[in-house]
């Protein structure tokens, strides 16, 4: 669906990638036959990530808005690596849920059935987990915008709003939580519509207006992934007098000592 590109391209908008080294990953990119995933290069670091174009470890950079110190956590998509995606996520204060406008939408948010052998999508598999780890804050990238299927369109990105928003009520989130705090907004990450600034190439995207909880009375407007970042998003509450959690990412049964728990603070 795109999220080290669309993370990979907003680094690179926001000054966090030079020029130099863009040109590299665009070399690596050719010489391996993916020139689309030059961007993606930027987060997927090992060799085999780049061999086979899939995201396979947990990667995290760091980038500054006005307002904000963000660590971005990029997760592996694909369903052989959810565990790796599990322990990103239960680290995360914002997700954001990505989800293809291209000809691989319906797969992304695929029921499945495990008893006729059916994947679940990878979309909504990620919507259901994020929610379950407890992740309160979402945004929602329509991303893929500039393929020949969106073709930039308005009635492309309206079918998958309309789809994301019924999805994301039937794998567990809140419907007036899903209609009025969850910004959904159509980008490319590839080419960088929507991610800074506001893309010429959809005249027909006003931006909307979302609250930060369903008891809030003050909407925000925002129109790009920025103004998410820099103007929706905030930092939650932390229980700083409750005792300390701590994520598990492994337990290791180690001979003459027992059980080891391992996780993140």
């Amino acid at each position: 669906s795109g999220k080290s590109t669309t993370t990979g391209r907003l680094l690179f908008e926001l000054g966090g990638v030079s020029e130099r080294e863009m040109e590299k990953l665009k070399a690596e990119a050719d010489r391996l036959g993916k020139s689309s995933f030059a961007f993606a290069f930027y987060m997927d670091r090992q060799k085999e990530e780049r061999e086979r174009g899939v995201t396979i470890a947990c990667t995290t950079k760091e980038f500054f808005t006005e307002s904000w110190h963000y660590t971005v956590i990029d997760a592996p998509g694909h369903r052989d690596f959810i565990k790796n995606m599990i322990t990103g996520a239960s680290q995360a204060d914002v997700a954001l849920l990505m989800v293809p406008a291209d000809g691989n939408f319906g797969t992304a948010i695929a029921r499945g059935n495990h008893k006729a052998g059916e994947i679940q999508g990878q979309t909504r598999q990620h919507a259901r987990l994020i929610n379950l780890l407890g992740v309160k804050q979402l945004i929602v990238g329509v991303n893929k915008m500039d393929s020949d299927v969106a073709g930039y369109k308005e009635a492309r990105y309206d079918e998958i709003r309309d789809e994301m928003k019924n999805m994301l009520g039937r794998v567990g989130w809140k419907k007036d939580f899903v209609e009025k705090c969850v910004p959904i907004l159509p980008i490319s990450g590839w080419c960088g519509d929507n991610l800074i600034h506001k893309s010429d190439k959809m005249p027909w995207w006003k931006g909307m207006d979302v609250l930060r909880t369903v008891k809030d009375t003050e909407k925000i407007h925002v129109e790009t992934l920025y103004d998410a970042l820099e103007k929706f998003a905030t930092v939650p509450p932390r229980v700083i007098d409750a005792p300390m959690r701590v994520p598990l990412s492994g337990i290791y049964k180690i001979k003459g000592v027992g059980d080891v728990l391992t996780g993140r603070v």
